[in-house]
């Protein structure tokens, strides 16, 4: 596998098995390319520096559109109706932006992932506006807000609390990458949809390059999210290795639309994602947290824990998950579950696009995990460590409680074993528990340790990535890694099923934030009958 002049590889970049790296570490650096490796890493092996060709399923006519057996697939404008998309579906915070813009003479529309969840029926995670407007005029329109960004500047208009994120056409057509100099345009073809579709080659995923009009009710296809959306597929506008490489984030984002959708990549998309994994080591750390925080924290963490294991990205991004994985003889394409993926799966319960956690929570939820792998804990234990952090019992009122419970444990789980009965001894033992949970997070931002984390497995890759910053971990330590040895007493178990304050949790309230950790780790270890 060739790739493009313009693609290079920094040290940080090249993730490679231990006994494949003695072949590749002799190469002149500017002969090495990330790709797959014999045994299946992601290595670095000599290249030619030719350009890829997009292959021929993917090429373009001149709509841009793909071609299937030669067949050029038409810009397509249709009725919202069809898909049962309603303007009350659209908030009154976004439907406020559209109307005032529109009413100041300037083309609106909905744009990207939000349209397409409008189609699917499913709640959009955030509305995304683009307008004709130049962003001084949409400033001008509403003059609290703010222009952000300097690669790709948009304005966050405020509504009361809510962010309405606007983008321009004159923007995006200055700081996007240039259409094809063979893409013109087309003989009556109107200015309003070459603009369009002009923005729409811009995109990352046909699934996410449709526009919607809601004062026309229309819904525009240049590129074929349609169809792709009808036939589940994760499917890039350009070729995906190109793709990625122009911005490896879509990597990251594949896999996350993927796992909310419950959509399959295409063969392309897929190939390239495990080609390029390595590239990840290069972006920013905190587009990493970023982008596993769209997939932890909005209701599909399970599933974007199996994708990233099946397609070799939880050894680079997670790979103290990635050690658990494969002691528990995980294969790729594996459908049994674990506790670690039990305990996300009751996390999807609680949180939505709409009602999202902080990333507080589910780093709490690794860093308990990592903690009952290294220490298997008596269920009483784990099951006293909840209800104390959950309500703020004292530490000797919620190992009674505990006792008292009469509920089976999931005796499935490895990370859950023996059988305390002497109370001092639990009491301690609750008070351990906690200390290695601030133990476990401390790790995450341990270089040489995520270094070594898959070092029991030779043929794995390395990745010492640190994306967690010390201050996030340092919080997450305290919002867990402490009980209290004194508080208020109460006769009765306190009630795991209180209302969820969505709001406090988005936001990281600490009381909240416990309440919910707990519950997640309770029916975790007592499954719900």
């Amino acid at each position: 596998m060739a790739y493009g002049s313009s693609f290079s590889v920094s040290s940080r970049a090249l993730v490679f098995c231990r006994p494949c790296y003695g072949s590749i570490r002799d190469l002149p650096f500017s002969l090495r390319t990330p790709t797959i490796g014999h045994c299946g890493c992601v290595g670095a092996i000599a290249a030619p520096r030719n350009l890829v060709k997009p292959r021929k399923e993917e090429s373009r006519g001149f709509s841009g559109a793909r071609r299937s057996k030669e067949k050029v697939m038409p810009w397509k404008k249709m009725d919202a109706n069809e898909f049962g998309i309603q303007r009350s579906m659209i908030p009154e915070s976004t439907r406020m932006v559209l109307n005032k813009l529109r009413n100041k003479g300037f083309q609106v529309y909905l744009v990207g992932g939000c349209v397409r969840d409008l189609i699917l029926d499913r709640i959009p995670k955030d509305f995304d506006v683009i307008t004709s407007a130049e962003l001084k005029e949409v400033r001008k329109v509403f003059p609290r807000c703010q222009i952000v960004g300097r690669r790709f500047p948009i304005c966050h208009v405020y509504v009361d609390d809510i962010i309405i994120e606007v983008s321009s056409f004159s923007t995006s057509a200055r700081t996007g990458k240039a259409p094809n100099k063979s893409f013109r345009k087309p003989a009556g073809c109107s200015e309003r949809d070459y603009i369009r579709w002009k923005n729409c080659l811009q995109r990352d995923f046909t699934v996410n390059g449709l526009m919607f009009d809601p004062s026309e009710n229309v819904v525009y296809d240049y590129i074929g999210g349609v169809e792709d959306i009808r036939n589940s597929k994760v499917r890039t506008v350009s070729a995906a290795n190109l793709s990625f490489v122009e911005d490896t984030a879509r990597i990251l984002r594949a896999i996350r639309i993927a796992a909310r959708l419950g959509f399959s990549l295409t063969k392309d998309v897929a190939v390239s994602v495990k080609e390029l994994s390595s590239s990840l080591l290069r972006l920013d750390p905190s587009r990493i947290r970023m982008e596993l925080n769209y997939m932890m924290a909005y209701g599909s963490a399970e599933a974007s824990l199996r994708l990233l294991w099946r397609f070799g990205l939880m050894e680079i991004l997670l790979p103290i998950q990635a050690s658990y994985f494969v002691s528990q003889g995980f294969r790729r394409r594996d459908e049994r579950s674990n506790m670690l993926l039990s305990l996300f799966r009751n996390l999807d319960r609680l949180v939505a696009p709409d009602r999202p956690c902080n990333e507080f929570l589910w780093i709490g939820i690794l860093a308990l995990h990592k903690a009952l792998v290294d220490q298997p804990r008596d269920p009483k234990i784990v099951a006293s460590y909840c209800l104390a952090i959950y309500s703020e019992l004292s530490l000797s009122e919620a190992i009674e409680i505990a006792r008292s419970n009469t509920k089976e444990h999931n005796s499935n789980f490895q990370e859950l074993s023996g059988h305390e009965k002497d109370v001092g001894k639990l009491s301690q033992q609750v008070i351990n528990l906690a200390d290695s949970i601030r133990s476990a997070a401390r790790k995450m931002n341990d270089r040489e340790y995520l270094a070594n984390a898959m070092s029991k497995y030779p043929q794995a890759p390395g990745s010492d990535m640190v994306f967690m910053s010390r201050p996030l971990l340092e919080r997450v330590e305290k919002m867990f890694g402490s009980v209290r040895r004194k508080g208020k007493d109460e006769r009765e178990a306190p009630s795991l099923e209180r209302r969820i304050n969505h709001k406090s949790l988005a936001l990281g309230d600490f009381h909240e934030t416990r309440r919910v950790f707990a519950r997640i780790v309770f029916d975790t270890v007592y499954p719900p009958t």
